[in-house]
């Protein structure tokens, strides 16, 4: 639909974002995160874990790009529509809903950057402290996992077959 919507053709590569952005999901709502990572269990939080999990795919993705570019944007667009969808159904009104997206947006690009240059360094806890834990002081032991977490979760990431990242299927490590 939003296809028809803004011109753009279907090359399948929708059905491969729809897929794996339930793979995100149903990474990112795992509850281990909320309650041994101490990850809050607030409407930031779910969307920090989110953007967490989509920048790990996305970040895979991009090894590829030129076989999986639009497989990589569908998910991308799909994400913000779904948080746009969930701004709307908790209430925000339609003039803010566009405002709140676009600043999602900016911070998303904003972790992306920020992960990007902490994966070689230590600069990638003080980014989960700032962006995943947001306020709330978090245990170093639960920063340091997450870290970990990520860490594997992108090794196991690149070792996916991109011809199955692009049929949808994904798999993140079990964070337990």
């Amino acid at each position: 639909m939003l296809a028809k919507l803004f011109g753009r053709r279907d090359d399948g590569s929708g059905a491969a974002a729809e897929a794996l952005y339930h793979g995100i999901v149903s990474a990112a709502r795992r509850p281990v995160f909320f309650v041994e990572f101490e990850i809050p269990d607030t409407f930031d939080g779910r969307y920090e874990m989110v953007a967490l999990h989509a920048y790990l795919l996305l970040r895979r993705l991009k090894r590829d790009h030129g076989a999986t570019a639009g497989v990589a944007q569908a998910l991308f667009d799909l994400m913000f529509a779904d948080f746009d969808q969930v701004l709307r159904e908790t209430g925000v009104g339609d003039l803010g809903v566009g405002r709140k997206v676009k600043q999602m947006a900016t911070g998303f690009y904003g972790r992306i950057a920020a992960y990007d240059s902490g994966m070689d360094g230590e600069a990638l806890e003080a980014a989960l402290r700032r962006n995943a834990y947001g306020t709330v002081t978090a245990a170093d032991r639960s920063v340091a996992r997450l870290a970990a977490y990520l860490h594997q979760a992108d090794r196991d990431l690149a070792g996916q077959a991109t011809s199955s990242l692009l049929a949808g299927r994904v798999s993140f490590p079990d964070p337990a």
